[in-house]
């Protein structure tokens, strides 16, 4: 290792470190420590620094150059062996005893609020009346949630639309039933509770407006400025999506870290076994560098957003790729895996298209009865998909993802590598699954749990097997990834999955990292 790889591994802990701890370098505090790597600890100027920011009041998030001025005459350790070639991985295992880890984290009580679950609540005959109820009342709720917004207080019907004057423009709340395009040209049929109409987007729209009308999916509600003509064709002006409002993000009082993960497909043979191993061991503190086990010392939660198991029959030939043929065997690995958590980390687990549960949305939780031995023995929360929790104040929304695939089929510039865009969509469509009909299958309950009704502080999915995040109007969207190599069924896809990466949130900042274990 040459002596500019030695520097920027001691820069990029150093910046990991700070990072983790919920803070941030300015630039010319980052050129210092550059010139002083070779010659310094840098963790230990940096942890030196952020020992003296939280109790000098007021707090600022910022490290600045005249901080870690204070503190570069620190006495430095002896000089270190050559490194060896195993230390040049990414992410170096560090074995840790007991004595030398504390759980931080542990002296901090469970604070978990359910504030929508399905579970207890599904029941459906599939009648031609509940199908008619479900979309009333997905219209309702949406309805509601637009009427909300100040600019849209004075919105009309279809009906008094069409009453209307020529050239009178008003706005109206209503859902998509059916789009064609031709000609540059995209043709709607919309409706509400009382009337249907078409509506046009002409050719010489703006192209804000075409891209608005490209990404609308059927059964969706949204408001459409429109101006009437002569006929009862409704020409559209404008396009407004539910969409969340701007806030400011909720952060709890104490620093404590939440863990996302999804996607475990425990019982395919194409499942990260000993990668889990090794996210296991850092949460008990066996397994990484100072600033991960910092880190670990303050994990409280772990989310499952689905797919525990990889199930049985869920896609064609999976049977020659499964190591364990049988679900409740599938379970039993799981729950021999997931015991060996801390205990004082709560573990929250939804379920996904590969478990034990229906397929159609809303899902219940996964039966205990899968999960028995892991129920018995510690405290686990199993709830349904989708869920919303609030966790030391902190809203998440949970859901697995299956629409993420209706999205990628039907909304232009929304891929597989991306979900992070697709689930911008669904936040500002205010649900988790606009198309009906579609590659997700949706039970027609009487009231639309896939409806976005509080707009989360943290939006968490899995299913797509792609780790990817992004900040919208405040809410942290983050797609968990996978711990399942890539199976015969997604290389012909043409799918590739991004295994192994752990998302972590510091819960007291709403910053996050990412822990590769793969």
């Amino acid at each position: 290792m040459n002596i500019h790889d030695e520097t920027f591994k001691k820069l990029h802990k150093a910046v990991q470190f700070t990072l983790a701890a919920g803070y941030q370098l300015d630039k010319e505090a980052f050129e210092l420590l550059s010139k002083i790597a070779e010659t310094h600890d840098l963790e230990k100027v940096v942890s030196e620094v952020i020992r003296k920011m939280e109790k000098a009041p007021p707090k600022t998030f910022f490290i600045n150059r005249q901080l870690v001025e204070e503190f570069i005459s620190l006495p430095q350790p002896p000089q270190q062996k050559p490194p060896t070639q195993e230390s040049k991985l990414k992410t170096i295992p560090i074995a840790k005893t007991e004595e030398t880890f504390y759980p931080f984290a542990k002296e901090i009580p469970t604070e978990i609020k359910i504030i929508q679950d399905p579970t207890g609540k599904i029941c459906t005959a599939g009648t031609l009346t509940e199908y008619l109820d479900y979309f009333r009342d997905r219209f309702k709720r949406l309805e509601k949630i637009l009427r909300k917004r100040v600019d849209l207080r004075s919105s009309t019907t279809i009906r008094e639309a069409l009453r209307a004057r020529t050239n009178t423009e008003v706005r109206i709340v209503c859902m998509i039933t059916e789009k064609r395009e031709s000609q540059k040209r995209i043709i709607f049929r919309i409706e509400d509770l009382e009337s249907s109409a078409t509506a046009l987007v002409p050719q010489n729209a703006t192209k804000k407006l075409q891209e608005k009308a490209q990404q609308l999916m059927l059964d969706q509600v949204v408001c459409m400025n429109v101006r009437k003509t002569r006929t009862n064709l409704l020409i559209v002006e404008d396009i407004i999506f539910p969409d969340i409002p701007p806030k400011p993000p909720q952060k709890t009082a104490q620093k404590m870290y939440a863990v996302l993960i999804s996607d475990l497909h425990i019982g395919s043979n194409k499942f990260l076994y000993k990668p889990f191993l090794k996210f296991i061991d850092w949460l008990n503190g066996k397994w990484g560098d100072a600033s991960l086990q910092e880190i670990a010392s303050h994990v409280k939660y772990v989310l499952i957003a689905g797919d525990v198991v990889d199930g049985i029959g869920i896609y064609p030939n999976q049977e020659e790729e499964l190591e364990i043929k049988n679900i409740q065997k599938q379970y039993e690995l799981a729950t021999e895996l997931l015991s060996k958590i801390p205990e004082h980390v709560e573990i929250i687990i939804i379920p996904g298209n590969h478990d034990g549960v229906r397929k159609a949305l809303p899902q219940p939780a996964i039966s205990k009865e899968y999960l028995q031995e892991l129920c018995e023995t510690r405290r686990i929360h199993l709830l349904g998909n989708p869920c919303s929790i609030n966790i030391h104040g902190v809203e998440f929304l949970l859901y697995h993802g299956r629409s993420l695939d209706d999205l990628v089929s039907t909304v232009p510039d929304i891929t597989y590598d991306r979900p992070d865009k697709a689930m911008k969509h669904l936040i500002q469509s205010r649900h988790l699954a606009p198309l009906y009909g579609g590659k997700t299958p949706i039970a027609p309950e009487k009231r639309d749990f896939l409806v976005i009704e509080r707009p989360p502080a943290i939006f968490h999915c899995g299913h797509v097997h792609v780790q990817a995040s992004a900040v919208y109007r405040g809410t942290l969207l983050i797609n968990s990834g996978t711990w399942q190599e890539q199976t015969e069924y997604m290389k012909r896809l043409g799918f590739i999955p991004t295994p192994g990466k752990v998302p972590i949130v510091n819960l007291q900042t709403l910053q996050f990292t990412t822990i590769s274990f793969y």
